[in-house]
């Protein structure tokens, strides 16, 4: 199996967790989730999730200084040695270069960016579903997820075009249901 040092990538809703979640299990690898991360936090109302909070709630991103320490800490565990999919993160090319930055001083690199790719009515309606059967409140409001979609292609999206030279990135069509979506993902570790 190539490479397991795994980027999961795509805009909100695409079904980043639901793919990570059996991609975790192909790769035999663990799953480093930021927003789980920072949900554990905000649901344990630590410092670091009464900050988190202030952004999320407002459809923002939790500025890289605190999401960049939070995930070099978890990369520097004995776990990840035999590979690691990261989920949520990079979401801005100033935390693509500071992941690079963690791994060159390991002598790790990237294999592989997976970008689930669904386009923005799609999202929408992803979300207000999301929202009704979770419960996030962070889905539920149309002005919050335009705010999340704005950011999305503003910020994180151009970490596509910082790792598309480097000949990383697997686009994914995003539609269809959960195993059709994964049966395109599997194809790149065949």
């Amino acid at each position: 199996m190539s490479g397991k040092n795994v980027i999961l990538f795509g805009p909100p809703g695409a079904g980043k967790g639901t793919q990570a979640a059996k991609l975790r299990d192909l790769l035999n690898v663990p799953h480093i989730s930021t927003g789980e991360m920072f949900r554990y936090h905000m649901k344990n109302n630590t410092e670091l999730g009464q900050t988190a909070k202030t952004y999320t709630d407002k459809g923002q991103l939790v500025p890289d200084a605190i999401t960049i320490a939070m995930v070099k800490d978890r990369l520097s565990r004995d776990d990840i040695n035999a590979g690691f999919l990261l989920d949520g993160f990079p979401r801005s090319v100033p935390q693509a270069e500071a992941l690079d930055t963690i791994l060159n001083a390991t002598n790790v690199s990237i294999n592989h960016v997976v970008n689930i790719s669904i386009q923005d009515d799609e999202i929408r309606t992803r979300l207000a579903k999301r929202a009704a059967i979770e419960g996030r409140a962070d889905d539920a409001d149309p002005k919050v997820i335009q705010n999340r979609i704005n950011t999305y292609k503003n910020q994180s999206e151009p970490c596509l075009g910082y790792y598309r030279p480097q000949g990383l990135v697997r686009d994914i069509d995003g539609i269809g249901s959960i195993d059709q979506v994964f049966d395109r993902i599997k194809k790149i570790f065949n």
